[in-house]
């Protein structure tokens, strides 16, 4: 009996019209739009100051998690200076200046222009400018790539683990270099028709266009990168905004192994049902968005915090008020092993005679709570709705 053989999904015949069932996704899809409302709703609310900091949030965490996902680490100091200069925020005046560091900003050059390109098409040009801004010395670490077009090499584009002294592992193989310009051109066409954005859900869409997307491959390199970048534009569409109020990418970073894992499913054939996919896609989005929801719910519940200390306690000195604001900042687990004289003086560089008296005064006045005695006494901030003050 002849063995059969292995079958991509751009191998089937119906290739590449993918199939869903509607029925199965409205769960995950309802419970998706309802954390984007609540979402949206709160964000309709916010000052324009604390949509911009959610906003340059939202950017550093995009841009960290969609390089971490493929191995490469920036660093969050730098990504939030870029993301801040992009956004037109100042930054404090006391801020030391920091080095653009040049991974940092081709991964937010490709971010910004997914995002700002929402109101147009969709061009193969716009892809390749994504493509070359990425890789702006047109290398993927030492090697050399062609960078703004795609691959052209003649052999297969595969991902592999290798396995030392046994034939390495192929999890995927994409279609061969002389057919991605069709290919992606059919992807294209598609991302493009008014008929299929008002036809399918934007969530599905976009998880669509993902997965469409990451089967071609169709660069020598940055394919994850500029695929989620995909995603982030028809979201945008989606929304009808360039505003980034909320992170798949972190989302996805969290759940690396699920996303490997349904991507590996959802690009093997021969059937094109990707209702896995699309359910685990909008789960992510579902997740993104409540995340969102919390740091606004966290912050308004920081900014009704000072209100109330500005209004009761005008007298708290600048040390209280730094060690105050880092204990609120450690909730709910609190600061790791109290806070004690010792770690008062470390973080406010005053005397320990000074430590010990205002931790005694933010004691007597109820916004700490004092327990142990002698070197072992340590102090927690008072939950905020049973602050007495």
């Amino acid at each position: 009996m002849a063995k059969m053989r292995f079958m991509w999904i751009w191998q089937s015949a119906d290739w590449p019209h993918f199939k869903f069932d509607a029925q199965a996704l409205q769960p995950a899809l309802a419970s998706a739009r309802v954390a984007q409302g609540r979402m949206l709703g709160m964000a309709s609310g916010l000052q324009l100051v604390d949509l911009g900091e959610l906003q340059l949030t939202e950017w550093a965490l995009e841009a960290v998690a969609t390089a971490q996902i493929e191995g490469e680490l920036l660093q969050i100091n730098s990504v939030r200076a870029s993301a801040a200069r992009r956004l037109g925020l100042t930054q404090s005046s006391r801020a030391r200046p920091t080095q653009r560091e040049p991974r940092a900003e081709a991964t937010l050059d490709v971010i910004e222009a997914a995002m700002a390109q929402w109101p147009g098409p969709l061009a193969a040009s716009s892809l390749f400018d994504w493509h070359a801004a990425l890789f702006p010395n047109g290398r993927s670490g030492i090697t050399r790539i062609v960078t703004g077009a795609y691959r052209t090499h003649p052999e297969p584009m595969q991902i592999v683990t290798p396995r030392l002294g046994k034939p390495d592992t192929v999890h995927y193989e994409a279609p061969p270099s002389r057919d991605v310009p069709s290919q992606m051109q059919a992807l294209i066409d598609w991302f493009n028709d008014d008929k299929v954005r008002s036809g399918i859900d934007g969530i599905v869409r976009a998880a669509v266009a993902h997965l469409w997307f990451e089967t071609i491959h169709p660069f020598e390199d940055g394919n994850g990168r500029i695929g989620r970048a995909l995603s982030d534009l028809a979201l945008a569409q989606d929304m009808r905004s360039s505003q980034r109020l909320f992170s798949l990418s972190q989302q996805i970073w969290l759940d690396r192994q699920g996303y490997y894992a349904q991507l590996q499913t959802g690009s093997r054939g021969p059937g094109m049902d990707v209702t896995p996919w699309v359910q685990w896609f909008a789960a992510r989005v579902e997740q993104a968005c409540l995340a969102t929801l919390d740091q606004m719910q966290t912050a308004a519940r920081k900014s009704a915090f000072w209100l109330e200390l500005q209004a009761t306690h005008p007298e708290l000195t600048p040390s209280q008020r730094k060690v105050l604001n880092k204990l609120f900042d450690a909730q709910p687990q609190g600061f790791a092993g109290g806070m004690s004289t010792e770690k008062y003086t470390a973080i406010t560089c005053v005397s320990r005679a000074t430590a010990y008296r205002e931790l005694t005064q933010l004691a007597e006045a109820g916004l700490l709570e004092r327990s142990g005695q002698g070197r072992g006494t340590r102090y927690a901030l008072v939950p905020l709705n049973s602050n007495r003050i």
